[in-house]
């Protein structure tokens, strides 16, 4: 069995369906999930925590307990999802978690990559690479939370772990080396080793030669590398259809690809309706005023969106006068108040775009987990929940500039 700790929302959908795919039977939490009361009917269990820029305490304190959680299920190997492009920021959260979590397993090396090709993300000679440019001089420069300034993976963390890292590279990747080169590092007293990754046979190579590592970090992309080691024989059924019913959108990424997704929805003629954190800096206000448009709309309109989405320069206003933490909580909150008032009003199918806006949603819904169906976008599946609710939660980088509108139909 296969355990995978999360740190936001949408990579946690990200990596289950990416171990779904391979036939691994896969439930997702969102949160602590209960103590087993049986005998599993799964394969892998994901668990879905806010903690890519918590507090670092905070963030140890739940990835420990997630960990906990995952062995009273029986798991035999534990997998950290970080963001494909490492989002953090210089003191965390991706070092002091390992960190913790490798101390608690008494794990000498753990191997990763956030190398995931189908979204443009690869790692060559320790460097991440975002399409074709390096981290540092991609969009991700400019993230309002994790600005990433520095492209060099050992670098990064070591600047937030007290260990060591190295790297794999793609010569030993593709020589079959990497189990060699890891007893290498191991060695030199290297705890982390960044493996090379610049296409999807690289990663099932890798997967295969960490099927039995206690302890694997990475984004969705090794993660569907080690589901091609464990994969299932046999027929697996189906994965649910895309749901149908009322639906709404809510965005509160800031990323070039949602930016573009937003604009879609307004030149496709959807309602719009932006909450402006400079005009009023109460959540319940800002969420009262948009419930109240939206009651005035006709359904014919279509599903309607809600958005704090802004251009770099527009963002940096809001910051200089509010502050990052400050601005980004209201923006969460208020959000989180639009979604509930939304449910109340008869919608079914709630799209969320952005990590940090999927996880107030979620919590303002108090949804517990579901079960991943279809795939709306690559990395991108429906959520379908016990009360009927499902949900789409997309990484404020995935999708094509068409996914909102196409998704909301």
């Amino acid at each position: 069995m296969i355990g995978a700790i999360a740190d936001d929302f949408t990579g946690a959908t990200d990596v289950a369906v990416a171990l779904r795919r391979r036939g691994i039977r896969t439930v997702l939490f969102f949160g602590l999930p209960p103590e087993p009361a049986g005998p599993a009917e799964h394969d892998a269990v994901v668990i879905a925590l806010k903690t890519r820029t918590a507090p670092r305490a905070d963030a140890v304190a739940q990835s420990t307990a997630a960990l906990g959680r995952l062995r009273s299920r029986g798991v035999r190997q534990v997998y950290v999802k970080y963001c494909s492009t490492f989002d953090s920021t210089a003191e965390g959260n991706i070092g002091p978690v390992l960190d913790a979590l490798a101390d608690a397993m008494d794990v000498p090396v753990v191997a990763m990559t956030p190398s995931s090709p189908e979204h443009g993300r690869t790692q060559y000679n320790g460097y991440l690479f975002v399409g074709d440019v390096l981290l540092a001089e991609s969009h991700m420069r400019h993230h309002p939370l994790t600005p990433m300034t520095d492209s060099y993976l050992p670098r990064l963390l070591e600047g937030q772990s007290a260990h060591r890292a190295g790297v794999v590279r793609l010569a030993q990747v593709q020589e079959g080396a990497i189990g060699r080169r890891l007893a290498e590092l191991r060695a030199e007293g290297v705890r982390y080793a960044l493996v090379d990754a610049v296409d999807d046979a690289d990663l099932v190579s890798t997967g295969r030669a960490l099927a039995d590592a206690p302890l694997v970090a990475g984004a969705a992309g090794l993660a569907g590398g080690l589901a091609a080691a464990h994969a299932r024989t046999g027929h697996e059924e189906a994965p649910a259809p895309a749901p149908r019913g009322a639906a709404a959108v809510l965005a509160g990424s800031c990323s070039a690809r949602t930016l573009e997704q937003v604009a879609a929805m307004i030149e496709a003629g959807r309602p719009a309706y932006r909450l402006d954190v400079l005009a009023d800096q109460d959540p319940d206000s800002l969420a009262g005023d948009a419930l109240v448009w939206y009651d005035t709309l006709d359904a014919a309109a279509g599903a309607p969106l809600f958005h704090a989405s802004a251009e770099p320069a527009a963002l940096r206003r809001v910051q200089e006068a509010l502050g990052v933490e400050r601005s980004a909580a209201i923006v969460e909150s208020a959000i989180g108040r639009v979604a509930q008032g939304l449910v109340e009003r008869g919608v079914t199918r709630v799209i969320s775009a952005g990590g940090e806006t999927s996880g107030a949603v979620v919590g303002a819904l108090g949804v517990p987990g579901g079960v991943i169906g279809a795939e709306a976008a690559r990395g991108v599946p429906w959520i379908h929940t016990s009360s009927g609710l499902a949900l789409l939660l997309k990484s404020g980088n995935f999708g094509e500039p068409g996914l909102l509108v196409a998704a909301s139909q």
